[in-house]
């Protein structure tokens, strides 16, 4: 297992490089810059902020002056909010955002497989076909467009929730975005794993079981579970990925302070080091968390550690 987690590790290097890269040049070779304001500085104190900044080197040599501080692990300056690096500004927006993701991971994981199990055991029954629709319901409609209902049903007209901001922290002010940010992933779960499951419990080793009187629930529990939760696991990951990532949107539209508002406002400034620390912060969470995916994988179907 430890050669596999140390083969899977180094072919991340080449991806974590290439990110970088492209998104670098990008953002320096696009028009506009950080300092192109409504009313244009004077020459001589954009020369200035230039100069501090090193923005009027080559392209390559501030390319590889960034490479040089990722491996210190310094993300840079912010070129907008002068009193807070980059790096300070993701830890401030990082528990508001961890929050949010982990609760909506959690909670997609608990119903995705939960609601797939059932469909699977009472397949073409009532219960399957609603967790169908509404795992449609939920693969269909952007949270972009769902947030919004929710806000006004719950948060204006029956004004059970708030309709956005932190508050306290209390579950009342996480209900609703979370559930936003989860319910197209309880969707393509509970479907990964309903298909899944279907064809495990018609599998020969699981009427083997059967035959030997072994109840339903053993049966599901200790022989299905494990086999069934294969194609789910490799989901996991870049579903993992995208509600970080996915809660800029939610956050946007909740009023939640997290990572994703900072980069928001970074893109709409043109916030060179605070676009660039995030797109780094995003990338090795989604790779990290890929890479646990892996391993899990190959602890499921240990077929995977040989390839």
């Amino acid at each position: 297992m430890l050669g596999y987690a140390s083969r899977r590790l180094l072919t991340t290097l080449p991806v974590i490089l290439i990110a970088i890269t492209a998104a670098f040049f990008i953002l320096r070779l696009a028009p506009g810059g950080p300092f192109d304001q409504e009313r244009a500085l004077p020459p001589e104190v954009l020369a200035n902020l230039r100069s501090y900044y090193h923005l009027d080197d080559p392209l390559i040599v501030q390319y590889f002056r960034y490479l040089v501080r990722l491996a210190h692990f310094d993300l840079g300056p912010s070129f907008v909010t002068k009193d807070f690096t980059v790096a300070q500004q993701i830890t401030i927006g990082l528990p508001y955002t961890m929050t949010l993701g982990t609760c909506a991971f959690v909670l997609a994981v608990v119903l995705g497989i939960t609601a797939g199990i059932l469909g699977a055991l009472y397949q073409n029954h009532a219960g399957d076909y609603l967790i169908a629709a509404v795992a449609m319901t939920g693969l269909v409609v952007p949270n972009f467009l769902t947030a919004p209902i929710l806000q006004l049903v719950f948060g204006v007209n029956l004004a059970w929730l708030p309709v956005g901001g932190w508050g306290d922290g209390s579950i009342r002010f996480l209900i609703m975005p979370v559930t936003v940010l989860s319910l197209s992933h309880i969707a393509r779960i509970s479907r990964l794993m309903r298909g899944s499951m279907i064809e495990t419990m018609n599998a020969n080793f699981i009427k083997t079981a059967k035959a030997k009187g072994i109840g339903r629930r053993r049966t599901v529990l200790r022989h299905a579970l494990r086999p069934a939760l294969t194609p789910v696991v490799s989901y996991l990951g870049p579903a993992a990925g995208y509600l970080l990532t996915g809660s800029i949107v939610v956050e946007s539209i909740f009023g939640i302070p997290g990572v994703g508002r900072y980069f928001v406002g970074a893109a709409l400034n043109r916030d060179y080091g605070m676009v660039l620390g995030t797109v780094v912060f995003y990338m090795s969470i989604i790779l990290v968390l890929n890479l646990l995916v892996d391993l899990a994988y190959a602890w499921l179907d240990p077929k995977v550690r040989t390839r």
